[in-house]
């Protein structure tokens, strides 16, 4: 017996490795490249519309980049093969490590946070997942974190918001309560899966078992219920991402940070007010006397009070003595005439 033929004259098929309700995945040999990859194979065809809705979806997911997604190399929308051909991530699923036991509140928080931002990244680039699960949820052996098959439901249904046997799209028992009741499904319903995701890995149980129409109905009769004893951070981040009005689920960012201890809470965003010129901050103060003159004035009056109060306490200068005249001949001839006037001065 021959080898089975090459998938897109390409791809070696190995062994299948996982099995969904529309494709099965296998490890296959990239015979051109030499290297071990994913190959997606869905079971059903697609008309011309959807196949090119497929390939245009495969194309923005191909040009994605992101360490937690798992990378498209290649697809296929012919009309006999309808494919993808991804990264090959050796490892689990969060579904094989939730079998084993709950994982501890920091494990959560720490998983939900990298995928949280993925999502993010994904959204910003206009792709919702709409069917992030555990299986979805890759745990690689050096234990980093991958989402994958991002789109794949919304491609293989050919953007349409059911199949055409009229099955919801996704898996009803991380569905969002818009996605069971019909109404628009964007953004938050990956949120909001995610948080069933988190709650199931950490209390180890199913958050909605049961059948598909039973488990989807479900949360349109109960709210999830998120345990009182986990962390305050963890607790409040599940309780927001599971909330029943998507317009009041924190965004994939938002998650990330409340999931990574990077926020306590979501505020509701405010118009903040335009500031007011800055002669409205403050009451426009009553202008300061100049007290300067004043004081200079008063200073002066202090001196001239001084100076005059000194002068009156002055004792009064005393009157030169009354000498008498220089008269008469100098020498000698003069002796007589000056000790007559002395003496005259003594008697006085």
């Amino acid at each position: 017996m021959g080898e089975a033929p090459l998938l897109g004259g390409r791809y070696r098929l190995g062994a299948r490795i996982g099995s969904g309700g529309m494709a099965d995945v296998y490890r296959a040999m990239d015979t051109r490249l030499q290297r071990v990859v994913a190959a997606k194979v869905f079971r059903s065809g697609a008309d011309a519309a959807g196949r090119e809705r497929f390939a245009e979806e495969a194309r923005t997911l191909a040009g994605l980049s992101h360490p937690g997604l798992v990378t498209v190399h290649d697809f296929s929308a012919g009309p006999d093969e309808l494919y993808l051909i991804m990264e090959l991530v050796e490892g689990r699923t969060l579904a094989d490590e939730v079998q084993l036991g709950p994982l501890s509140p920091q494990r959560v928080a720490e998983i939900g946070s990298r995928l949280a931002d993925v999502l993010a990244h994904v959204h910003d680039n206009g792709i919702v997942h709409r069917d992030v699960k555990p299986s979805n949820v890759l745990i690689a052996c050096d234990d980093s974190v991958y989402l994958a098959d991002f789109g794949i439901s919304r491609l293989a249904a050919a953007a349409a918001r059911r199949t055409s046997s009229g099955v919801l799209i996704g898996t009803a028992t991380y569905m969002s309560p818009e996605q069971v009741s019909g109404g628009e499904v964007g953004y938050p319903a990956d949120v909001y899966a995610l948080g069933l995701v988190l709650l199931e890995s950490v209390t180890g149980r199913v958050e909605y078992p049961g059948s598909g129409a039973e488990s989807a109905v479900a949360r349109l009769v109960r709210a999830p219920e998120i345990p009182l004893s986990l962390p305050t951070g963890l607790h409040r981040a599940l309780l927001l991402m599971t909330g029943s009005d998507p317009a009041k689920r924190p965004t994939a960012a938002e998650c990330a940070d409340l999931l990574a201890g990077r926020s306590t809470d979501v505020i509701p965003r405010i118009q903040a007010e335009p500031p007011r010129p800055a002669t409205q901050l403050l009451p426009k103060p009553e202008p300061r006397r100049n007290l300067k003159p004043w004081l200079l004035s008063g200073a002066g009056l202090g001196v001239l009070l001084v100076a005059l109060i000194v002068f009156l306490a002055l004792p009064p200068a005393p009157e030169p003595p009354n000498l008498p005249p220089v008269s008469g001949p100098a020498g000698v001839e003069r002796l007589p005439e000056d000790l007559a006037n002395l003496e005259g001065l003594i008697r006085e």
